[in-house]
């Protein structure tokens, strides 16, 4: 038997290599087996470790089997690929091919869609179909009532049911989202503007006289204590009612302040009755 050597090299293909030049023959013709696969250790070199093999050259009827083992395994190989070519669905980038031409085809001879021309969509039809889905959506039985009067550009939507409380939320908060959601999706493809009121249980009107009662109210406290007062946020329907409501005193003004959502009204003395109310103070 011929002789064995033990190699150390960086890694093992060097420790072949450099055994394959040691023992006058092709690597080929080596047997080999790992002692120490080796490592790089830290940065490439701290704690490194070489590789170590026992090597010999093989005898010539070991070469003879180690040929004959890699030509089968070759043609293993090469049996399994064709296996697996002949599993492959035929004629089937063809297919893909025929389909796009059919899709180039389609899109070709088919006749182009006409936009929606603006102005011709029904208010009424799009806000009942939103608000019927939305109330599916919450599991609510609600019987809408749609108006729309061409003239004045408005869309009047009255609502009954079960609950109603919770669609008009906090100061009316869910009813003016609602009102909000229902306006853009009526004005989405309109020509012009569709203005939209939703009501429930005439909250809309029982709501203006309890804004307009606070209003002269807080007037009221204004002039007798000759400070302003801010009122709660509001939005800006609301704040045109309690300006609206004010508007002809005579001796208090109003005015809003601060971003949205907290925009709110401040109801203050006018100048000149607070001028005349200090002249009259002071004599």
């Amino acid at each position: 038997m011929n002789k064995t050597i033990t190699v150390h090299a960086k890694t093992v293909g060097d420790a072949i290599t450099k055994a394959a030049i040691e023992l006058g023959t092709a690597s080929d013709n080596i047997h080999y087996e790992v002692i120490e696969k080796g490592s790089s250790g830290l940065f490439g070199f701290i704690g490194a470790k070489d590789a170590v093999i026992s090597a010999r050259v093989m005898e010539p009827e070991e070469i003879e089997k180690a040929k004959n083992d890699a030509l089968k395994a070759s043609v293993k190989k090469e049996e399994k690929a064709a296996v697996k070519e002949e599993k492959k669905p035929a004629v089937k980038e063809p297919v893909k091919a025929e389909k796009k031409a059919d899709k180039k085809a389609e899109t070709k001879t088919a006749p182009a869609k006409e936009p929606a021309p603006k102005g011709v969509l029904d208010p009424v039809g799009s806000a009942e179909k939103f608000l019927k889905d939305t109330f599916a959506a919450m599991g609510m039985e609600v019987q809408i009532d749609a108006s729309y009067d061409e003239g004045e550009k408005e869309l009047s939507v009255n609502m009954t049911g079960d609950d109603m409380g919770i669609l008009i939320g906090k100061r009316g908060q869910t009813l003016d989202s609602l009102q909000y959601l229902v306006s853009l999706v009526v004005n989405k493809e309109s020509e012009g503007y569709v203005r939209v009121k939703l009501d429930t249980e005439n909250y809309r009107e029982r709501r203006k006289e309890t804004l307009e009662t606070l209003a002269k109210n807080i007037a009221y406290k204004v002039k007798r204590t000759k400070r302003s007062v801010s009122l709660e946020p509001m939005n800006p329907y609301e704040r045109r009612i309690i300006h609206s409501a004010l508007q002809s005193d005579r001796y208090v003004v109003t005015r809003s302040e601060g971003e949205e959502p907290f925009r709110h009204v401040v109801i203050s003395l006018k100048r000149e009755n607070s001028k005349k109310d200090r002249y009259n103070s002071e004599k």
